[in-house]
C-alpha cells in the first residue's frame, strides 16, 4: 500500500480511528484514577570480603561480585519471605510477598538494591528493611564454613530503607500518553484491516479493475433522494440534477454511430439504486430535447412508474399478449413517454425471450431516439442479460461501499456471456467530502466531489461543468436542427 492509500484509508475512516483511540484513552484513565497508588522504598547492601593484603583484596572483590548475583536471586526464594513475614508479623502469604519484593545488582559494583511496593509508604518501608536485615543474616548462615564462627564473606546495610509518599503507580500523564498512541495505532490498524477485508467498490480504480467499460458517472449520495427521488422535483441547478446532465452528455457518446439507441438499465444485485437512476436519466435526456421512451421491463418487482405517479396495470405485458396496442399503452409524463410493467406474469423470463419482446423493442426503436429499459439486476435472474442482448447494450449502476468488485465482475461477465455489451457504468451514491458542493461525474466533468472522494480544485472544476453545459447546448441545437430538417 502507498501513502497515498494510507491517507484515503484515514480520511474514509477517521471516525473509527477517533472512536477506538477515545476508547483506549478512557479505559487507560479510569484504570489510573480507580487503581490503588502504589509505594515504594529501597535499601542498599554491600558485599564484601575479608582480605589481608593487595592481591587478596583483588581475589576477593572478584569473588563477591560473582556471588551478589546469588545473593540477588536469594531474595526472590519463599523462604527468606517466610523469614521476614515471622520477624515483622505480617499477615500475607510468602508468594504474595515475593511478588511485592525486588532485587538488583548495581552494574560494575557489589551494592545490592531491595526494592518494596506496597500501598502503605511506611509499610514499604518496614518491609524492606525487614528484607535487608534477613538478608544480612541469610548470608552470614550460609557463607560461614562448617566448625567455624566467621564467615569469609559478608554484607552490610550501607543505606537503610527509605521512606517515599510519593506514589510510583498509576502515572497518569504517562499511561494517558502511551494509551492515546497506542490507541492511535490501534485505530488505524483497524481502519486498515477493515479496508482490507472490505472488498466494495469504493473508487474508479476498483471500478477499473473489475471491468473496461467507461464511467459515464458518478451521482453523489443525497439523504434527500427517499422523499424526492425525481430530478423534477429538485431545483434546476441542484447537484443532482447537474449530475444527471453531465450523464446525458457523456450518454451521447455511446454508440455515436446509431442514431437511434436502446439502452438497459440494471445492476449487480437489488437496492443499488438501479430503478431512480434509469428514471432519471430518461427525464435528463427528455428536458435535453430527445424523444424518450422508458420500458419498465423488471416484471417481477416493477418500482419505475410507480416512482412517476404512473398507472402500472397496463404496460409492456399487456402489449405483448395482445390485449392492448403501444400508443394505447404509453403514458406521458414531463414530456417523457413511459411504457409501464403492466400485470406481474408467472414467466417473466419467457416474455422477454419472446419474439413478441423483440417486436415491440424494434418497434420503439423506430419511434424514439432513446429507449431506455429499466431491467431486474443482473445477477439474480437473468432477465437484464436477455433484454440487454436485444438492446445495444447495458449500463451498470454500483452502489458506493454496498457492490463488492466480484459481484461487479460478476455482472459484467453475465453481459459478455450472452454478447451484451456493458456501454459503461454509473457510480451511485458516492460519498460527499467536507467543503465541496457538486458531485463527481466521470470523464473529469465534476467540481466539489469526485467519485474517490478526492477534492479537485474549484476552478478546475468550475470549468469543467462550463464546458460540459456548453456541449449540452451544442448537442441540443444539433438534435434541433436535425428534427426540422426531417419535418
Amino acid at each position: 500500500m502507498t501513502l497515498r492509500d494510507y491517507l484515503r484509508i484515514l480520511r474514509a475512516s477517521w471516525l473509527v480511528v477517533t472512536l477506538v483511540t477515545l476508547a483506549t484513552v478512557a479505559a487507560a484513565a479510569a484504570y489510573t484514577y480507580t487503581a490503588t497508588p502504589q509505594y515504594q522504598s529501597t535499601a542498599q547492601l554491600f558485599v564484601s570480603t575479608q582480605q589481608s593484603d593487595t592481591s587478596e583484596a583483588y581475589t576477593g572483590s572478584l569473588y563477591s561480585a560473582q556471588r551478589v548475583t546469588s545473593y540477588a536471586d536469594l531474595v526472590g526464594s519463599r523462604e527468606l519471605a517466610s523469614t521476614v513475614i515471622d520477624d515483622l508479623g505480617l499477615d500475607a502469604e510468602p508468594g504474595a510477598l515475593v511478588r511485592s519484593v525486588e532485587a538488583a545488582v548495581v552494574p560494575d559494583t557489589v551494592n545490592l538494591e531491595i526494592t518494596v511496593t506496597d500501598a502503605d509508604p511506611n509499610e514499604a518501608q518496614r518491609i524492606a528493611q525487614g528484607y535487608a536485615e534477613a538478608m544480612v543474616n541469610l548470608v552470614r548462615e550460609l557463607e560461614t564454613p562448617t566448625g567455624q564462627t566467621t564467615a569469609p564473606i559478608k554484607v552490610t546495610i550501607v543505606d537503610p530503607a527509605d521512606f517515599n509518599d510519593a506514589p510510583v503507580a498509576p502515572q497518569p500523564t504517562r499511561n494517558l500518553v502511551l494509551a492515546f498512541v497506542l490507541g492511535l495505532l490501534l485505530g488505524v490498524g483497524v481502519a486498515v484491516l477493515r479496508d482490507l477485508l472490505d472488498t466494495t467498490v469504493k473508487s474508479t480504480d476498483d471500478i477499473a479493475d473489475a471491468t473496461d467499460a467507461p464511467l459515464l458517472g458518478a451521482i453523489g449520495y443525497d439523504p434527500s433522494v427517499k422523499s424526492s427521488p425525481l430530478i423534477t422535483s429538485l431545483e434546476p441547478h441542484a447537484p443532482r440534477v447537474e449530475a444527471f446532465r453531465v450523464m446525458r452528455t457523456n450518454l451521447q457518446f455511446v454508440d455515436v454511430d446509431k442514431s437511434s439507441k436502446v439502452i438497459v438499465g440494471t445492476s449487480a444485485l437489488p437496492a443499488e439504486g438501479k430503478t431512480t437512476t434509469t428514471v432519471n436519466l430518461a427525464l435528463a435526456l427528455a428536458q435535453g430535447g430527445e424523444r424518450v421512451l422508458l420500458m419498465e421491463c423488471d416484471l417481477r418487482r416493477p418500482r419505475a412508474a410507480r416512482s412517476l405517479d404512473l398507472d402500472s396495470s397496463i404496460g409492456v405485458t399487456t402489449v405483448l399478449v395482445g390485449k392492448a396496442s403501444f400508443d394505447d399503452a404509453v403514458q406521458h409524463v414531463a414530456g417523457l413517454d413511459v411504457l409501464a410493467s403492466g400485470a406481474v406474469p408467472p414467466n417473466p423470463a419467457e416474455l422477454i425471450q419472446s419474439g413478441a419482446m423483440k417486436d415491440l423493442i424494434a418497434e420503439a426503436r423506430q419511434r424514439y431516439d432513446v429507449v431506455l429499459i429499466d431491467a431486474p439486476p443482473l445477477l439474480p435472474v437473468t432477465d437484464a442479460a436477455l433484454l440487454a442482448a436485444q438492446a445495444d447494450g447495458a449500463i451498470v449502476i454500483v452502489r458506493h461501499g454496498k457492490t463488492s468488485r466480484d459481484q461487479l465482475a460478476g455482472a459484467v461477465h453475465r453481459l459478455q456471456q450472452v454478447d451484451a455489451a456493458p456501454l459503461g457504468v454509473v457510480f451511485n451514491m458516492t460519498p460527499k467530502t467536507t467543503g465541496g458542493y457538486g458531485y463527481g461525474y466521470g470523464y473529469g466533468y465534476g467540481y466539489g466531489y469526485s467519485p474517490d472522494g478526492s477534492t479537485p480544485s474549484s476552478a478546475r472544476g468550475k470549468a469543467e461543468a462550463k464546458a460540459a453545459r456548453q456541449a449540452e447546448k451544442a448537442a441540443a441545437r444539433s438534435g434541433g436542427r436535425g428534427k426540422r430538417a426531417k419535418d
